[in-house]
């Protein structure tokens, strides 16, 4: 693995930790802020739930890419987008603005990247290689970017549902762009993905939070704006019907409720439970098996994105109706019939034992002492083992060790400080150096690494599995990092993703989750965990300064 992809899932470590860090802080903030998302009859949820969840994701997103993405006309127009459609986005969780003041944030920011930034697109489908004129150009960039961003922010509908589509459409453009060798798109999207992967670990069904209009909006702006940049900037010999498998379900979602509803002679723009996420609840689908469903159906067209983007747009086209007649089809068939998934409910064997189990006993407390002593060894092995530590990265282990420092020190009297993005960055610094700069002899060592990794991953599950309050449990974000990982083996495969990046996947996996039930588990701020971390940060900082 390059050291290109290691600054990419540097960036997607950062995303990820700043998101996470800022939602708890937000999720305190909403009732005074007045950002809660009552419930009404369009409505799944029945409890009022705070919907700040967008500011996690987009200032997850933008604050890396503020420093590492190369600035011009177009990717700072990017930015501008954004920060327009977060305020607007805010002002809409605040106030419940109409759909029109909304429609005023969304084309101010997309006006400002096809003018501004001169991104439009220039081929369309089944017109072969003769380019459409400029003006036409743009007009049509500006429609469609406007319809992808209300059809992400439509699709916003269950926990969990709008970010884990918007995450498969994210990976597939990534992909697609760092094979074009293009740093704007990649870095964009991999922010993206971290500012999301953030989000769904509080988003997971039951919802602690919303992402919001703040969010849904800046998603859907985000991936129209990639896929234009990849089909006019990127690549552009890519087939101009891709955008169509990429953005996936959304798209399709948004257009059939639109037809249902002008057929109706209702309000185009009026709320209604028609989307595929509503009708998969009306038939008895639970919440969760509603989202798994759509997130393979995303999946499967993503991936076919990915792996036929040069194909006929006739085929291209046909798979993606195919995928989505059969989903409508199904659905109408399934309705006509008056079909039910689920007809009663039991209770289950396993949910007996579960409730059962004594999760304070010992075994448990031996299962937590061996999971905090196996991340205290890996936070120490990366600080001490490996052949070198860069300047730029032993800078940032220092703001981190005076961070930590005065965190354990302080207490909660340094609120702004936060203990987990300073511990999941440490752990993530670590496994970026024994990625990277290994120590000699390091591939003599790895079956012991892999054995390492894998007693840590069943001491996490082992903690998810009998949790006694939920905050951990089987989700669809688990579904979806199962999907992710088997995405990355199949193409891995095949050839098209570097085996090493699987490891990479894994490791940071394992890892964030084990430092996550640790976190939850600790009695005091002072312990073997956090001790060892700040050691290893001033290790990181010596041997980066002085060596």
């Amino acid at each position: 693995m390059d050291s290109e992809l290691g600054a990419e899932l540097l960036l997607l470590v950062v995303a990820i930790s700043i998101s996470m860090a800022l939602i708890p802080l937000m999720i305190r903030l909403a009732p005074t802020l007045g950002m809660m998302d009552k419930p009404d009859p369009r409505k799944v949820h029945a409890m009022p739930i705070p919907r700040v969840g967008g500011v996690g994701i987009v200032l997850g997103a933008l604050l890396p890419l503020a420093f590492w993405l190369p600035w011009n006309d177009l990717t700072l127009s990017y930015l501008m987008g954004s920060v327009v459609l977060l305020v607007f986005g805010i002002w809409d969780d605040i106030a419940e603005l109409g759909h029109y003041v909304k429609f005023i944030g969304q084309f101010i920011a997309v006006l400002t990247v096809v003018f501004h930034g001169d991104l439009y697109i220039s081929y369309l489908p089944f017109m072969g290689m003769e380019p459409i004129g400029e003006t036409v150009g743009k007009v049509f960039t500006v429609i469609a970017m406007v319809g992808v961003i209300n059809a992400i922010n439509h699709s916003d509908g269950l926990d969990g549902l709008a970010g884990g589509e918007s995450l498969l459409s994210l990976g597939g453009i990534a992909y697609l762009a760092s094979q074009a060798d293009d740093t704007v798109v990649t870095l964009i999207a991999v922010a993206t993905m971290g500012g999301v992967f953030g989000f769904l670990r509080f988003n997971s069904h039951p919802a602690r939070v919303f992402m919001g209009d703040g969010g849904s909006q800046f998603l859907g702006f985000t991936l129209a704006f990639l896929v234009a940049y990849l089909a006019k900037v990127t690549n552009p010999a890519l087939s101009p019907a891709l955008p169509a498998l990429l953005l996936g379900l959304p798209v399709v979602d948004i257009l059939s409720v639109l037809v249902r509803r002008l057929r109706g002679g209702m309000n185009l723009f009026k709320a209604t439970k028609n989307h595929v996420h509503h009708r998969l609840l009306e038939l008895g689908f639970y919440h969760y098996e509603s989202v798994m469903v759509i997130y393979s159906v995303q999946v499967t067209l993503v991936l076919a994105g990915v792996l036929m983007p040069y194909e006929s747009d006739a085929l291209i086209i046909g798979f993606y109706l195919l995928v989505c007649s059969t989903v409508f089809v199904g659905l109408k068939l399934a309705e006509d019939r008056h079909l039910k998934v689920h007809r009663g409910k039991s209770g289950t064997l396993l949910g007996r034992l579960v409730e059962g189990f004594n999760v304070d006993g010992p075994v448990m407390a031996l299962n937590y002492g061996l999971m905090q002593m196996l991340l205290s060894v890996f936070l120490f092995a990366g600080a001490v083992l490996v052949v070198d530590v860069p300047a730029d990265l032993s800078l940032a282990a220092s703001a981190l060790f005076v961070a930590l420092s005065l965190r354990l020190w302080l207490g909660h009297r340094v609120w702004f400080l936060y203990m987990r993005l300073i511990l999941f960055v440490a752990v993530a610094f670590s496994a970026y150096l024994l990625e990277f700069y290994p120590p000699a002899g390091w591939d003599g060592f790895s079956p012991v690494y892999h054995w390492f990794l894998g007693v840590l991953a069943v001491a996490v599950v082992l903690a998810v599995r009998f949790s006694e309050d939920d905050f951990f449990r089987a989700t669809p974000l688990d579904y979806l990092m199962v999907l992710i990982v088997l995405i990355f083996a199949l193409m891995s495969e095949v050839g098209y993703v570097d085996s090493s990046a699987i490891t990479m996947v894994l490791q940071l996996i394992v890892l964030f989750y084990a430092v996550e039930v640790t976190l939850k588990r600790m009695r005091s701020r002072v312990n073997v965990f956090t001790i060892t971390a700040l050691i290893s940060l001033g290790i990181l900082v010596g041997r980066g300064f002085l060596f």
